[in-house]
């Protein structure tokens, strides 16, 4: 496994040099081991490109805000300095929006695309300005409950408490400026007028307890993106750590079945 920075990103590239790349995308407040379950599992099917978003992990926490073109340019030069040209993406909330901006506008690029967990337009206005305020003014510990209630169902996180520990730890070191950064993305970014332009082969994934990004969001992509499919789980909005065999099978079915 190769580790890294481009511009700074930080990443993780493994798997045979001569597969289909993966790139994958995490949401809000994780970083790139949220993907360690799927990675270990797919890295024999493909090449496993995963990295930390600006202002998470241990890429850099830049004076914000943030938009999510500017996310999304940040996976772009890291797939030009790696020299990939197009790769299949897979991206879970703040991630998947990042998924589609891309599929929107660098279409090129994408060779299919999987959007877990996540809508065209994330929230509201002001659900993004109190996040921002209450980290603003009090730090991650202050959001901590509430993001773990809706990461998680109640039934996983008594049943699971290592994996929502873990996710926890990581929330907690995440970069207050650097999630106040990606708070104004996601409060300023809406690509409900858009996202019918998104012609790559999609698959999208929703968790059935998801309060954030609900049934509905997913549906709603579902009909604006000709031919894609939904799959739904028994979960809140963290599918890939709540439902993480399921997700991977799902996973591999969709990709192997779309590979150039």
């Amino acid at each position: 496994m190769n580790l890294s920075k481009v511009n700074s990103i930080h990443y993780t590239l493994s798997g045979q040099s001569d597969l289909p790349v993966l790139l994958m995308s995490h949401a809000l407040g994780t970083n790139l081991t949220l993907w360690d379950h799927q990675a270990q599992a797919l890295q024999g099917s493909f090449r496993i490109l995963r990295y930390d978003s600006r202002g998470h992990g241990r890429s850099p926490a830049d004076h914000g805000p943030y938009t999510i073109s500017l996310l999304a340019s940040d996976a772009l030069a890291l797939l030009d300095e790696l020299g990939v040209t197009r790769a299949h993406f897979c991206g879970i909330s703040m991630g998947g929006l990042v998924g589609q901006f891309l599929a929107i506008h660098h279409p090129e690029r994408i060779t299919s695309l999987v959007l877990s967990n996540t809508a065209a337009r994330i929230g509201t206005r002001e659900k993004w300005d109190r996040r921002i305020q209450e980290v603003t003014e009090a730090g991650i510990p202050s959001v901590l409950g509430e993001v773990l209630e809706g990461w998680f169902s109640a039934r996983f996180r008594s049943m699971h408490p290592p994996v929502a520990d873990t996710l926890a730890r990581a929330l907690k070191e995440t970069s207050p400026e650097g999630y106040i950064g990606c708070c104004h993305a996601l409060r300023d970014a809406d690509l409900s007028e858009l996202i019918e332009r998104v012609n790559a082969p999609t698959l999208i994934i929703a968790g059935t307890e998801d309060q954030a990004t609900t049934l509905e969001a997913s549906r709603f992509l579902q009909q604006k993106i000709r031919g894609s499919e939904l799959i739904i789980f028994e979960c809140a909005h963290l599918a890939c750590a709540e439902a993480p065999a399921e997700f991977t099978d799902q996973l591999k079915k969709f990709l192997t079945s779309r590979t150039d």
